[in-house]
């Protein structure tokens, strides 16, 4: 399915040209509490909810990305992780897709665990393995040493297991630029010495904004030269049929 196109023409000029902005319907899935509704918040509006409520049934968001001087809007879909608020809309949400962010709590295994339940999902619902998927961890900001977590490592074999484009970060405390390296922990080893130093890697909010609007710009779920192509297609009738007699007729399928 091709984006949808929208147009926007200015009145100050008769010589202005109309901008082109196509529309992109992104779904944000996973598990309840792992933090899908403070990502979409943090993506379009740019903050970081102060009471977060569990969302019942769908809460729609958009935002607009300029990539390469095209504007590019968002439409980010985020849907209840509790199947009892979600079940009578399913369908609904999975329709007319164009990307998918899988979201997990990477302080939280149970949520990484549930993944391959969404993917699924997704199979179920006809969403083939052409629409772009992401995975984005979050909570790096609350990882702690020595504590049961979901590594880096664990989600890149899921990401490439699955063809999908993984992210890190935190909706509460963006980095404003991305940040690989290692920081010092409160915790101490086996023998009491300490503090630990614990390597961490954080993505920033907008490098995934950017990257999935970019993602989005360059995909085509049916290429252009098949388009120019057309297609077509015949049939015979096979010389052993009866012309169908006056008055009757009857269809085959």
């Amino acid at each position: 399915m091709e984006s949808s196109l929208e147009f926007s023409n200015s009145f100050s000029s008769v010589s202005s040209l109309p901008v082109r902005c196509r529309t992109f319907k992104v779904i944000v899935i996973g598990d309840s509490g792992v933090g899908k509704t403070c990502l979409t918040h943090r993506f379009c509006a740019g903050e970081f909810p102060c009471r977060p409520d569990a969302t019942i049934g769908v809460d729609f968001r958009e935002r607009i990305v300029d990539i390469d001087g095209e504007r590019i809007k968002l439409q980010m879909w985020d849907t209840a992780g509790q199947e009892r608020f979600r079940k009578s809309m399913v369908q609904h949400y999975y329709r007319n897709v164009h990307a998918v962010l899988f979201v997990y709590d990477v302080t939280y295994p149970a949520s990484f665990r549930g993944l391959p339940a969404w993917v699924e999902e997704c199979r179920q619902n006809s969403l083939g393995q052409d629409i772009p998927r992401f995975l984005v961890g979050s909570k790096v900001d609350l990882r702690k040493p020595g504590v049961s977590q979901v590594s880096r490592e664990q989600a890149l074999r899921f990401s490439q297991t699955h063809n999908m484009t993984l992210f890190e970060t935190s909706a509460k405390n963006p980095q404003t630029s991305g940040c690989v390296g290692r920081r010092d922990c409160l915790a101490r080893d086996r023998n009491g010495n300490g503090p630990l130093e614990e390597s961490y890697h954080q993505d920033t909010v907008e490098a995934i904004v950017t990257a999935v609007a970019a993602r989005l710009r360059r995909h085509r779920r049916l290429p252009e030269q098949l388009l120019s192509k057309g297609c077509s297609s015949s049939f015979t009738i096979p010389a052993d049929k009866k012309p169908l007699e006056k008055g009757h007729w009857a269809c085959s399928c």
